[in-house]
């Protein structure tokens, strides 16, 4: 598996991934991609065989679904004001978890975490 981090998350989830074992896996900066349409982004993820880890689920959820094939999306939703680093880490690290080496094609999984600290794990097919 190798992952696409999004720009609205950290680089430091790259360099998880790639510790990880995930050595492909890159951030939307590093492929000169800032600041580009989503589209553009899911353009990329798909045709190299990328899977997106955003926290942009709105948006990207119906981009994806509109693919027939795609390597998966992960969506890290987090309640407004609590996206710190040490959250992406750790939501990063229950979806690494969660896969657990079963390459999510076709696939969305989006992982919630509540004001009140409640974490929700969903995996579901998407188209």
């Amino acid at each position: 598996m190798k992952f696409l981090i999004d720009e609205c998350l950290s680089s430091e989830l790259a360099a998880m991934a790639r510790a990880s074992g995930h050595r492909e896996s890159t951030h939307v900066t590093w492929l000169g991609m800032r600041s580009r349409k989503d589209w553009t982004v899911v353009r990329r993820a798909v045709r190299d065989g990328f899977i997106l880890v955003t926290n942009n689920t709105v948006d990207f959820t119906p981009l994806f679904g509109r693919e027939p094939i795609h390597a998966g999306l992960i969506c890290l939703n987090v309640a407004p004001g609590l996206m710190q680093l040490a959250i992406q880490k750790a939501l990063f690290r229950l979806a690494l978890d969660q896969l657990a080496g079963d390459e999510p094609v076709n696939e969305a999984l989006e992982i919630t975490l509540t004001s009140d600290g409640e974490v929700t794990v969903e995996r579901y097919n998407l188209p």
